[in-house]
């Protein structure tokens, strides 16, 4: 008996699927009598959904199910969808292109996102809520500055290049205690270096005990 090889078959359609849900539709495709053929793909449609739990927690569940049904027979696969059935050309369609984001970015390091975040803040009246928002601000900008620089960085410049980015509008006490670098870089790595070091320590005792 000669072995096949997958070089030697078919493409598979959609991979995830697999070679035997592809051969259950390319016989689908085959059978004559519609009602018989519309109950094979119901029936495949089942085990494309148990082979594919992933799927469920996806927005129109069945209906993705369906559409690649036609997309693995190739758009031959005749039957009675409950949607309604795609064709080769609307999968044929360039995708649109993304517009990148327009303007200069001031400072680099600190990103486009928290601009916007920004200008937000800047429409929130006054009161604790725009000073909280203000301080979780700078507080970004400062582990932002670290992460592009691993430097540290002093509170009075993060003050200045909030102020510049806010146009003079968000500000804080210069008294105002950010929170530290090492708050930022979140737990060292230095201590739990210190901690397998010392379990080290011990096994080494416990190995040289005398019996």
């Amino acid at each position: 008996m000669e072995m096949e090889y997958n070089t030697q078959l078919d493409r598979l359609i959609i991979p995830e699927y697999g070679r035997n849900i592809q051969g259950m539709i390319e016989y689908c495709c085959t059978i004559k009598d519609r009602d018989e053929r519309n109950l094979c793909a119901r029936a495949i449609i089942q085990v494309m959904g148990q082979l594919n739990p992933h799927l469920r927690d996806v927005s129109d569940f069945t209906h993705k199910l369906w559409d690649h049904l036609f997309i693995i027979s190739k758009f031959k696969l005749d039957v009675d969808s409950p949607y309604p059935i795609p064709s080769a050309e609307t999968f044929k369609e360039k995708p649109k292109m993304l517009e990148y984001p327009k303007g200069k970015i001031k400072y680099k390091h600190y990103g486009k996102t928290i601009e916007d975040i920004i200008k937000k803040a800047k429409e929130l009246p006054e009161g604790p809520e725009r000073k909280e928002l203000t301080r979780q601000i700078a507080n970004h900008l400062k582990k932002s500055y670290y992460n592009w620089n691993k430097d540290n960085i002093g509170d009075d410049v993060i003050f200045k290049n909030l102020a510049e980015l806010s146009g003079g509008e968000l500000k804080l006490d210069e008294n105002a205690a950010l929170s530290s670098h090492q708050e930022l870089r979140g737990p060292s790595s230095k201590k739990f270096f210190h901690k397998g070091k010392h379990k080290g320590h011990h096994k080494h005792k416990n190995n040289n005990r005398k019996y």
